[in-house]
């Protein structure tokens, strides 16, 4: 991976620092994953997984613990973890700390509820796959997060995608629900497909917020231009007023 916004050139150094929020991240990750395969302790990582036993016994917590409850192959998850850890590192060094962790939250727990709610409704239907609240557990829903945060802060960034392939950090957002759209097609676990989806909006809508305030400010200003220069074209039309273009900057005009 390469990258070109606002700082040299790297691919997967560490002359930037390592931050122990993203290694604490990562270690706890990787612990949570190791101890599933171990008789004694596999009950603690499946306690943390998000299950409907959220909705069904109250386990609240499974909303804040799912994305730290690692899972999938042993040498993907190295992978994954190598990559989140760079994502992440430079989501944390824009955002600082508090809007971090802040981003991360919000997001995985609005993911986490609408995965429940889909899934809740689809036994009420009788039509749960086995798959189900599979596709955003775990790391998987850290690195959906990170890299939807990346995309926005980073837009402009060129990033070599598989090492080869260039590409604007913008386009992995629309990557991103592709992605997922065929993790859905081979489990079919809409629940956690319509979950990634929700937390790649709220990233999202998180992060350009304050963009958005001054969109809607510049186009409430334009319709109100407008609409003054309508009512001078009726007035002119019904009363005759002759109207002159002062963009010159005529001294003599009033």
């Amino acid at each position: 991976m390469a990258s070109n916004y606002g700082r040299p050139t790297i691919s997967f150094g560490f002359s930037h620092g390592m931050p122990r929020d993203v290694l604490a991240l990562l270690a706890i990750v990787f612990v949570t994953f190791s101890l599933q395969f171990f008789a004694q302790t596999a009950w603690i990582t499946e306690l943390l997984r998000l299950t409907p036993h959220v909705w069904e016994h109250g386990w609240l917590w499974q909303l804040l613990t799912y994305p730290l409850a690692g899972t999938g192959d042993g040498f993907l998850i190295v992978l994954e973890l190598f990559f989140l850890f760079f994502f992440a590192r430079d989501v944390l060094a824009r955002l600082g700390r508090a809007r971090f962790w802040r981003l991360l939250l919000s997001a995985c727990v609005a993911g986490g509820v609408v995965a429940l709610l889909v899934d809740l409704a689809a036994r009420a239907l009788g039509r749960v796959p086995e798959a189900s609240l599979t596709l955003l557990q775990g790391q998987h829903m850290l690195f959906v997060v990170a890299i939807a945060a990346f995309a926005v802060l980073y837009r402009e960034a060129q990033i070599l995608l598989m090492f080869i392939l260039p590409i604007q950090a913008r386009w992995f957002l629309p990557l991103e629900v592709l992605f997922a759209f065929i993790g859905f097609l081979r489990s079919h676990d809409l629940a956690g497909f319509l979950g990634i989806c929700t937390a790649i909006a709220v990233v999202w809508a998180m992060l350009n917020r304050g963009r958005s305030g001054a969109k809607a400010r510049d186009g409430w200003l334009r319709l109100q231009s407008w609409w003054l220069r309508q009512r001078m074209n009726r007035l002119r039309r019904k009363r005759g007023f002759k109207v002159v273009d002062d963009r010159r900057g005529d001294p003599w005009l009033h």
